[in-house]
C-alpha cells in the first residue's frame, strides 16, 4: 500500500522546519545584536540643529572653554545650554549679518530661546549628575568623545547601562586630575597621578557605585 506522503513531501517538511529554526535563530541573534549597533544607540550620528554649531571651530579653532557655554556643569546635574545673549556676546560684533546665524538673531529679537535638538539622551528613570562627575575627575571627552573636533555634534558613547557600569566598577582608567577635566587635549603621562591615587584623593568607592539607587532614584 503506497504511503500517504510522498518522499518529496518529507523533504519539503524538513526544509520548512529547518527554515523556521533558522528564522528563530536569526530573530534571537538580531534581538541581541541590534541594540548594540550604532544605528540603535545613535552613536557617531550627527544630529541636525536649528543652527549648525561647530565645536571644532569654537573649541579647537578659537579655544573656547567648555564652561563658557555650559556654565552650570560644575554645580548642577544639567550642564546647561547657553542663552542666546551668550552667543551674541561675539556675534553682535562678528558675522553680524551671516544668514547661517539668522535663527540666533531672531531668538534674541523675539526673546525666545533656540530649541536645540538633544544629542545625548537618557531615559527619564535614569539620574545623571554632571557636577559630581566633574568633581571626581571625569573629563568631558570621557563621555562625549572628541567633541572638540566635531563640526556637528554627535553622540560620543553609547550611554547604555552596561557602558556606565563598566566605568562604575572600575573608574580608575577614566580619572584625571580635577584641573584637567575641561582640557580636551589632555593625555595621561608618566607624571600623571595613577587612577588609584586619584580614586583615593577624590574619595571614590567603586563598591558602592553599582548600587541601583546611584542612578535610579
Amino acid at each position: 500500500m503506497p504511503g500517504v506522503f510522498s518522499p518529496a513531501a518529507n523533504i519539503a517538511t524538513k526544509l520548512v522546519l529547518y527554515a523556521l529554526l533558522a528564522g528563530l535563530v536569526t530573530l534571537a541573534g538580531g534581538a541581541w545584536f541590534f541594540p548594540n549597533t550604532t544605528y540603535a544607540t545613535r552613536q557617531g550620528i550627527a544630529v541636525p540643529q536649528p543652527v549648525p554649531f561647530s565645536h571644532d571651530h569654537h573649541v579647537s579653532g578659537l579655544g573656547l572653554d567648555c564652561r563658557y557655554c555650559h556654565s552650570a556643569v560644575e554645580v548642577s546635574a544639567n550642564a546647561g545650554l547657553p542663552p542666546t545673549h551668550t552667543c551674541m556676546t561675539c556675534h553682535s560684533q562678528i558675522w553680524t549679518n551671516a544668514e547661517i546665524l539668522a535663527p540666533v538673531r531672531r531668538s534674541l529679537a523675539d526673546g525666545e530661546p533656540i530649541r536645540w535638538n538633544r544629542v545625548n539622551t537618557l531615559p527619564d528613570y535614569v539620574f545623571f549628575n554632571h557636577s559630581i562627575h566633574v568633581a571626581k575627575g571625569v573629563g568631558c571627552t570621557t563621555c562625549h568623545g572628541p567633541v572638540d573636533t566635531m563640526p556637528l555634534t554627535w553622540k560620543g558613547a553609547s550611554l547604555r547601562m552596561s557602558w556606565c557600569l563598566d566605568c562604575h566598577r572600575n573608574p580608575a582608567p577614566n580619572l584625571r586630575p580635577r584641573e584637567e577635566v575641561f582640557d580636551t587635549d589632555w593625555r595621561r603621562t608618566a607624571a600623571t597621578p595613577t587612577g588609584e591615587t586619584l580614586m583615593a584623593r577624590y574619595h571614590i568607592h567603586p563598591e558602592s557605585l553599582t548600587d541601583c539607587s546611584v542612578c535610579h532614584r
